[in-house]
């Protein structure tokens, strides 16, 4: 049985002093807040993106919290480029403890009409990047043996249909919800903790066009409960969560930040 935690135990189980971050997306907006949450928390951060120099404005916001930041050009569909950052970031920092994959892309269009080249860059980015990450992080983890957190970014859209053309995005997050629960059964004895942030739409320079739209604006709050979307910001907290000790009996969790969209 684990000995009962302290006072000072319990106000420090969202610390994360000393570890190491990899976060994929760094340049968007989920990708930029949660980096700067981490880094917030006590972490260092390595962030990625394709075009490194998208990434200066995340780690100079990183580097502001006090704590190291590595940028890092990576493609995560291709293998080759995922495992050059994964070395990239071992030499840097000799580890590698927490692992968040927020890129990804949406491609939207009617289920008759979605070009099959469009529905393959999805499922290549949103799937196969998220995979390959993993994988090669995992990797590390395990060799390593001292456990690790990884969250994957999913959607309520891998939960739950929508009518504006999700055929491609909403297939692509159901299959990274189920990537996160095959995971965590796979890599638990490695005491890797393996959840998932599944959120609503939020704001991003990607949906501005979709909730700046008054007709879809109004077809997707009805659809939330709290009448909002969320903000990067709303993420935050729930990685944290995920990516400390206050989360040690969590994993294979799908956790939707979707403002009452599920509970429907």
């Amino acid at each position: 049985m684990r000995a009962k935690m302290g006072v000072e135990e319990l106000r420090n189980i969202f610390d994360l002093s000393g570890k190491v971050a990899v976060v994929t997306g760094g340049s968007g907006g989920a990708g930029k807040a949660i980096s700067v949450a981490l880094a917030a928390y006590g972490a260092d951060v390595v962030v990625t993106a394709r075009t490194l120099s998208a990434l200066e404005e995340t780690a100079v916001e990183v580097k502001k919290t006090g704590k190291k930041a590595l940028a890092v050009s990576c493609d995560v569909a291709d293998q080759a480029s995922v495992e050059d950052m994964v070395k990239r970031s071992m030499e840097q920092f000799g580890k590698i403890d927490i692992l968040v994959t927020t890129a990804g892309i949406a491609a939207r269009a009617p289920a008759e009409g979605m070009p099959i080249a469009d529905w393959q860059k999805v499922m290549d980015i949103n799937v196969k990047g998220t995979f390959l990450c993993c994988q090669a992080v995992g990797k590390e983890m395990i060799k390593a043996g001292q456990g690790g957190k990884i969250v994957t970014v999913g959607s309520i859209r891998g939960l739950q249909g929508h009518p504006a053309g999700y055929s491609g995005y909403g297939t692509s997050k159901g299959a990274v919800h189920m990537l996160t629960k095959q995971l965590a059964t796979e890599w638990a004895k490695f005491k890797i903790h393996v959840n998932c942030i599944a959120p609503c739409i939020f704001w991003t320079p990607l949906t501005e066009p979709i909730l700046k739209d008054e007709a879809m604006y109004k077809i997707f709050m009805q659809r939330i409960p709290l009448g909002r979307a969320a903000e990067p910001e709303d993420l935050v907290g729930a990685v944290i969560y995920l990516c400390t000790d206050a989360s040690s009996m969590v994993t294979g969790h799908i956790l939707y930040i979707d403002g009452g969209t599920s509970a429907w």
